[in-house]
């Protein structure tokens, strides 16, 4: 809820959702249907008026910023459409520089074993300006996954790449669910981005209207456009 009692707006209205560890799931609907809300919420980055968010078997809904704080390093991992990289430092030292900045020790073997994971292995010197788009975003994904998080939150993840670039890293993505076991949850606007998740939930006025699992582009974009019209 966002405002005062009575003039206040239910951003989620009466909103329960599962996601299961290893699997992949895309939120999606109109704009100002509540997508990027429910992901910040589940996320631990707002917090709720009402109801429980329960993460990675914790329930953080009435948890305070130092119990936050300690999640979203060690427990969550958040992907931005922006990249969010420091230009003055290359791929290496943007994905270490969150847990030093949180003091938290990571080996230089570490670092690379993690962009190597992503298929940078040979970019680690290089600042995001000697990077495409889709090379920067792998760097923020492997920021992100540094800390092993439990969850790996996303938000648009391919908005700002080409249909290339955008291809490699869903691809990426669906490696670590299959290989590694790792939980996402990602808002997208795009029908074939979100047809590579194993599950799919529309939003309309801040409520789940509808669900599809195992998706198909024509599945989402037909209940997409349904929503829209």
């Amino acid at each position: 809820m966002y405002g005062s009692k009575n003039t206040g707006v239910a951003a989620l209205d009466n909103v329960s959702l599962s996601c299961p560890a290893g699997t992949w799931t895309a939120i999606m609907g109109p704009s100002g249907s509540g997508k990027s809300t429910l992901l910040h919420c589940a996320a631990g980055l707002d917090q709720v008026t009402s109801g429980r968010v329960v993460l990675s078997g914790r329930d953080i809904t009435m948890a305070p910023d130092s119990v936050l704080t300690e999640l979203r390093r060690r427990t969550i991992g958040f992907v931005f459409q922006s990249f969010n990289l420091i230009s003055s430092l290359t791929a290496e030292q943007n994905v270490a520089f969150p847990s030093k900045l949180a003091g938290v020790r990571v080996s230089k073997s570490d670092v690379r074993q993690t962009l190597a994971s992503v298929g940078l292995a040979d970019r680690a010197s290089h600042r995001p300006r000697e990077l495409s788009g889709g090379q920067q975003q792998r760097v923020a994904i492997a920021r992100a996954m540094i800390s092993r998080p439990a969850v790996l939150f996303a938000d648009e993840p391919t908005g700002a790449l080409d249909s290339h670039s955008a291809k490699i890293v869903l691809e990426l993505l669906r490696t670590m669910v299959q290989t590694v076991g790792q939980s996402i949850v990602m808002v997208t606007h795009d029908p074939a981005v979100a047809a590579s998740a194993d599950t799919v939930i529309f939003l309309a006025d801040g409520q789940i209207v509808d669900r599809v699992h195992m998706p198909t582009i024509h599945d989402v974009a037909e209940r997409l456009a349904r929503l829209e019209s």
